[in-house]
């Protein structure tokens, strides 16, 4: 039995259960992860001059605490990321949009918390696995949610969650039982998270809608302000 399978045994290195179960817990206290996508501009080294690298060291002073930067080919990748993890060292920081392995040799180099996918994908969940990688795979249809529940992911991301709707995750529970904790991404925005939090989704992953500009910049670090205050 290899570690990369759903039924690792006790003998094999198990780091990201590990990593899944630190991620859950901090999730339980911030749970809003932010997505971002440099562009090539963003990726060229210095990186501390990047407008998106500076849009996240505000968020990140007003407490800002996951992050997943979109995995891509660029040579500069691997840098953003490190420099990031210089920058903001109590940041959980992520690759997002992983679907392939090429990306895991940079992701195991950079010691990164977690990975996502957008999609279902066993052979690359297994392969993350036996690299201590953990990758939390994107699901959609009720087969998808089975088949990540019966490879043992106790954490999943439904996408894309906006078309679905918020009560689509609640109604999958009389027929599949016991879910994983879902993280719901995809077309939502900061007024949506109460909704889909009260709806039983354990986290909500935004991207385009509070990044990239800075009057959406400032909502969101209006948000995290509020929600440092109230916790």
């Amino acid at each position: 039995m290899t570690c990369g399978s759903p039924n690792t045994s006790e003998s094999c290195p198990r780091r990201w259960l590990v990593k899944q179960q630190a991620l859950q817990e901090s999730l339980q206290h911030q749970p809003l992860l932010l997505v971002v996508r440099p562009g090539s501009g963003d990726l060229e080294a210095p990186f501390t001059p990047s407008p998106l690298f500076a849009q996240i060291q505000r968020l990140y002073a007003v407490g800002l605490r996951h992050l997943e930067v979109a995995w891509c080919q660029h040579p500069g990748w691997k840098g953003f990321v490190g420099c990031l993890q210089d920058h903001c060292p109590e940041l959980q920081l992520g690759a997002a949009s992983v679907t392939s392995s090429e990306a895991l040799p940079q992701l195991v180099e950079l010691g990164l918390d977690y990975a996502m996918s957008p999609c279902w994908q066993p052979e690359l969940v297994a392969e993350a696995r036996s690299l201590d990688v953990l990758l939390v795979p994107g699901v959609f249809s009720p087969t998808e949610v089975l088949q990540a529940k019966s490879f043992g992911c106790g954490m999943v991301k439904l996408f894309p969650a906006a078309e679905l709707g918020a009560d689509y995750w609640s109604r999958l529970r009389s027929p599949l039982g016991e879910l994983p904790f879902v993280i719901a991404a995809g077309g939502l925005s900061l007024q949506d998270i109460p909704l889909w939090l009260k709806a039983g989704h354990g986290a909500v992953a935004l991207g385009r809608r509070v990044i990239g500009s800075d009057a959406n910049c400032d909502e969101l670090r209006r948000w995290l302000e509020l929600a440092s205050t109230n916790r």
